[in-house]
């Protein structure tokens, strides 16, 4: 199967060239991403330097996630059943985003009235514009990761994979939080805002309804999604509420639970932030099996887990000739801060999601073709990316095709 051949459409490309100027006239935009590059790019030499296992770990990956891309379908049947029987939930394949909003509806349907709903950060959820969905339903939702949460008062879009908010000076977070009532000094620190955010995050977490989280692997021979994270954040959201919803792209999924759980440690070192200070493991609901082991469901955590599997296009990618590669993402974002265009521009070069490197073949693959040939004009090929991409994905390749397919069309 081939995604079609798009045609150069000047209307297109002067507006992907409008919203990179302004970029490059924002002021606050270009002292974030200058803050942030002292600290974004050095951050995963560190870490492969300290624990070379990991680069060998994403040799391993790669090779793993080839095969269950090879046999998505089989990997897709094999993980819902297996949520069910092992991991006490409910599994889900939605096609669409419109098939994500009628589970979760009917997920959230007995209760008939307004919820409280905290997330973790997920770019899947972006996709989606689940929070805006539910918002549009009358629920109350709060993102909790602290960028996230950001973006959210800034009614703007994730400007890297892993930290959303990297291009936001903490002068603006102060004046963004304070739209929360957190009340800080127009000079307050790092620290300040954070404490800030925890004090008024932490009511939310305990009157929550429903937890939504993304997953960053999930293992088909158990059901079980692996998390990794470093605020604490998403085990607050997916143990305190009593419904923890997962929903996450279908090339997450790995054969067993140990590649899942390797995959995430990959991603924590090719972002730089290793050891994390979470790895947690998710196969269901809470449960106590401490009278006589009886095990039941329902203890201290959650007593209901749902996990949808969302396709978005990706079905269709893994049949594409050379689209099928970016797939093999594990959306670690390293790709981004290596990448010439990104660090002036960050996200604002790409999609409505996902920017930079990795954003041309996946806006082409969860958006629109025509604008990721477009964006892929501006590619500089200089092969940074795949240099430290660690599934050594040909991102300079696949930008080259777009651009060919655009000018022979």
């Amino acid at each position: 199967m081939v995604i079609e051949v798009v045609s150069f459409r000047e209307s297109t490309f002067k507006e992907i060239m409008d919203v990179l100027y302004r970029s490059l006239e924002d002021y606050s935009l270009q002292e974030g991403l200058r803050r942030t590059m002292a600290n974004l790019v050095p951050a995963p030499y560190r870490v492969l330097a300290n624990w070379s296992y990991i680069a060998r770990l994403a040799e391993e990956i790669r090779g793993v996630k080839e095969e269950v891309i090879r046999n998505i379908d089989y990997y897709i049947d094999i993980t819902i059943k297996n949520v069910k029987a092992y991991a006490r939930g409910e599994g889900f394949y939605a096609r669409t985003r419109e098939d994500v909003y009628r589970i979760i509806d009917s997920i959230l349907e007995d209760h008939k009235r307004r919820m409280i709903i905290v997330k973790a950060k997920s770019m899947v959820t972006e996709e989606l514009k689940l929070r805006e969905y539910l918002i549009e339903k009358g629920h109350e939702v709060y993102e909790t990761d602290l960028g996230e949460l950001l973006i959210q008062l800034l009614g703007d879009k994730p400007m890297h994979a892993i930290g959303p908010a990297i291009h936001i000076p903490k002068e603006r977070a102060v004046m963004l939080t304070s739209k929360l009532g957190i009340k800080l000094a127009r000079d307050a620190g790092h620290e300040d805002i954070v404490r800030g955010v925890r004090e008024f995050l932490r009511e939310k977490f305990v009157k929550a309804d429903v937890g939504i989280s993304g997953a960053n692997a999930v293992a088909a021979d158990t059901g079980s999604i692996v998390l990794v994270e470093n605020e604490g954040n998403i085990r607050l959201s997916t143990s305190l509420p009593p419904v923890h919803i997962a929903v996450t792209g279908i090339e997450k999924i790995m054969p067993t639970l140990d590649y899942a759980i390797k995959q995430a440690i990959v991603q924590s070192g090719y972002a730089g932030l290793y050891p994390p200070t979470y790895l947690t493991v998710i196969s269901g609901p809470s449960s106590t099996a401490d009278i006589e082991f009886h095990r039941v469901y329902g203890a201290h955590g959650p007593h209901k887990f749902y996990l949808i599997l969302y396709d978005g296009g990706r079905r269709m990618a893994v049949e594409h000739p050379y689209l099928w590669e970016q797939l093999l993402c594990i959306k670690c974002g390293r790709c981004q801060g290596e990448c010439p265009i990104w660090e002036l521009t960050a996200n604002n070069w790409g999609g409505n999601v996902y920017g930079g490197p990795m954003g041309l073949a996946w806006t082409a693959i969860v958006e629109d073709k025509v604008k990721a040939s477009h964006l892929a004009l501006l590619c500089l090929e200089c092969g940074l990316c795949k240099e430290v991409c660690p599934m050594k994905i040909d991102m300079p390749r696949i930008a080259h095709i777009l651009k060919r397919e655009l000018w022979q069309s």
